[in-house]
């Protein structure tokens, strides 16, 4: 829910105008993640195979696979787990 997937951004321009040139690069997101609401997914991010991504978290480097990360910016809290948890 509320969650942003920002795939374009712009570089640092001069002091008339700090808006530069536009860039981009997609986003990344591994099978089974878990992004929480209100997340900001920023360009060029990976984000690893089983992740979760904590509510309100602004990513803005890559996540490893099977790692919770929360925070502004967004950093690795734990590892987790990588074994089956049997359905409910």
């Amino acid at each position: 829910m509320n969650v942003t997937f920002a795939t374009s951004s712009h570089e640092v321009g001069g002091p008339s105008r700090r808006a530069g040139a536009a860039t981009s690069a997609p986003i990344v997101v591994g099978d089974g993640s878990w992004i929480g609401a209100g997340a900001v997914i920023l360009p060029g991010v990976n984000i690893g195979a089983g992740a979760i991504i904590a509510a309100g978290a602004v990513v803005a480097k890559d996540v490893k696979a099977h790692s919770l990360y929360a925070g502004v910016p967004a950093r690795k809290i734990r590892s987790l787990s990588t074994a089956e948890v049997p359905a409910v």
